[in-house]
């Protein structure tokens, strides 16, 4: 199962401890689902653990049973769907609304007066129109409605709650959505999925972990490279001056770094220079080595003039 799905599960293990909260989370469902006109409500979702929920929230919110569910032995996407006029003229009514007056949808505060009914409606939300994304591959997460005003309050409640998401429209739907980890993780913790935010944290320094790593390995792969080319570059030139024959003449210090180069080619250049006897400075080890390329230039640019 995907970690969406997961998510919802652990949601749906929570029980509500006030009716005020039942209501708010259905409230939070209706105006994410499918559908919800002052003819018919239908919601449509894949996770039985989500449509068990369903059923238990209207009945203990609402007294109510959904006119049609499911058969259990179906899979896939089921719908539960709710069309007699009764029973949606009392689920309007207790979000303080009349079916026939309805023109466009938007979320009524005096449901949400509480701090926890915000947090029900807000889980609503997701377990009917929201998703995330596998933190190992990326962070995403959203809540999707065909209702512009819904999205816009919504949008406002998170922001008045310490949230801070981002909005944008896509296929005529509207969408509240977060990047970053720490946002995502708070807001998992926040509707009632602790064990899943602390999933997502987990993934997240696994994941830094493993670009430290990366990044020492290539940064390492990069110096022995610069260490290789560089010593090449050394043995060739030193190789010009000796087949010139003018090895002997050079200076003792420059002889002495010239055969140390030669027997160690794989040191570094500070490892060569710890290497020296008596050990030398970095710097001035580089300024030897220099000083035997500029040689074998020399050597290389008079050669080329004779001919």
């Amino acid at each position: 199962m995907s970690f969406s799905y997961n998510t919802k599960n652990e949601l749906c293990r929570l029980l509500p401890q006030e009716v005020c909260c039942a209501v708010a989370e259905c409230y939070g469902v209706l105006m994410f689902c499918n559908t919800f006109s002052a003819r018919e409500i239908r919601v449509v979702t894949g996770n039985m653990a989500l449509g068990l929920r369903l059923k238990e929230m209207f009945a203990f919110a609402f007294s109510t049973e959904f006119d049609v569910m499911p058969e259990p032995d179906k899979v896939g996407k089921q719908a539960y769907v709710i069309t007699d006029a009764a029973k949606l003229g009392r689920i309007f009514e207790a979000f303080g609304v009349l079916p026939e007056s309805l023109l466009a949808h938007h979320v009524n505060l005096g449901v949400l007066e509480e701090d926890c009914c915000c947090k029900s409606f807000v889980r609503g939300a997701f377990l009917a129109g929201g998703a995330i994304t596998d933190p190992n591959k990326s962070y995403h997460l959203e809540l999707v409605t065909d209702h512009f005003n819904v999205s816009r309050e919504t949008y406002s409640l998170l922001l008045e709650m310490g949230f801070s998401p981002k909005e944008t429209s896509r296929s005529g739907n509207y969408i509240i959505y977060f990047k970053q980890s720490s946002a995502i993780e708070d807001f998992l913790t926040f509707v009632g999925a602790p064990i899943h935010a602390m999933e997502l944290m987990s993934a997240k320094i696994e994941k830094d972990m493993r670009n430290s790593v990366n990044r020492k390995v290539n940064c390492d792969t990069a110096n022995v490279t610069k260490t290789v080319d560089a010593s090449a570059s050394h043995v060739k030139a030193i190789g010009v001056i000796e087949g010139a024959g003018l090895l002997e003449t050079l200076p003792e210090k420059l002889r002495q770094t010239a055969a140390l180069r030669v027997e160690h080619p794989e040191l570094s250049i500070k490892e060569l220079a710890d290497s020296s006897s008596p050990p030398v400075t970095k710097s001035c080890l580089n300024h030897r080595l220099r000083k035997l390329v500029e040689i074998a230039e020399g050597v290389e640019k008079t050669l080329d003039n004779r001919l």
